[in-house]
């Protein structure tokens, strides 16, 4: 894929005339005549660590797919199931596309001000549908050394699944709010080097958002990884 930010997007540290009002570079871009999401932010910085209680706050976000909106689980895996080809290997870049049916979406980074990331605030800004819509989300942790013996920690409204480096390691499904901890994954390793999360989260209605962080043995936040969605580094 091609990393570019889409044209309709300012420059950061620019400023952008958005339906007729100025902002601030650095917000999450509104469609016009809607204001940006006041709780995600574009990144400025090369990497971001997870905030005080461990939650990962800088993902990739794909614009919402339509789908029926069903919330149990052979409802969810069919609906995933149907998107974009190689969406479960694909590590899209802030700009890209994707096309889903005949219409084509953009992905967008996003910094999220809270513990977690409001769905319904980055789609309502974008004038995208907000009910009966999936949502595609990734990110990339960075780790200094392996780490044994953790377990990724989630929450969604509503259903979910989530994968780390390509196997599935929890979902959750039905009508549900987004709770912290609410899914717990399986223990799992944490490879030294960019570790990649993925998670399909699917709204029927109302407000829709996710959490997501990764635990030690004894549940206290894993500490020393920071969150870097792509392979460069600044010059050193």
């Amino acid at each position: 894929m091609t990393s570019r930010w889409p044209a309709w997007l300012p420059a950061l540290g620019a400023l952008a005339i958005l339906g007729g009002a100025v902002h601030a570079a650095g917000q999450q871009p509104a469609a016009a005549g809607r204001a940006p999401a006041a709780t995600l932010r574009r990144p400025s910085t090369p990497v971001k660590p997870p905030d005080a209680a461990g939650f990962l706050q800088r993902w990739l976000v794909l614009e919402p797919i339509k789908v029926p909106g069903q919330l149990t689980e052979s409802a969810v895996r069919a609906a995933i199931g149907k998107d974009f080809p190689n969406q479960l290997a694909v590590i899209p870049r802030d700009g890209d596309r994707a096309t889903v049916g005949d219409e084509p979406l953009a992905w967008h980074a996003v910094d999220t001000t809270n513990y977690n990331v409001n769905l319904y605030h980055f789609a309502y800004a974008l004038n995208k549908p907000t009910s009966n819509v999936l949502f595609w989300a990734v990110t990339r942790v960075e780790v200094p050394r392996e780490m044994r013996n953790v377990r990724l920690a989630i929450g969604s409204n509503a259903a979910s699944i989530w994968w780390l480096n390509g196997e599935e390691v929890i979902g959750i499904y039905g009508d549900r709010q987004a709770v912290i901890d609410d899914g717990v994954s399986k223990r799992v390793t944490l490879t030294k080097g960019l570790n990649t999360i993925r998670a399909a989260v699917i709204n029927a209605g109302g407000a829709t958002d996710f959490c997501a962080r990764f635990l030690n043995a004894d549940n206290t936040p894993v500490r020393g990884i920071s969150v870097r969605l792509t392979e460069e580094r600044a010059a050193r």
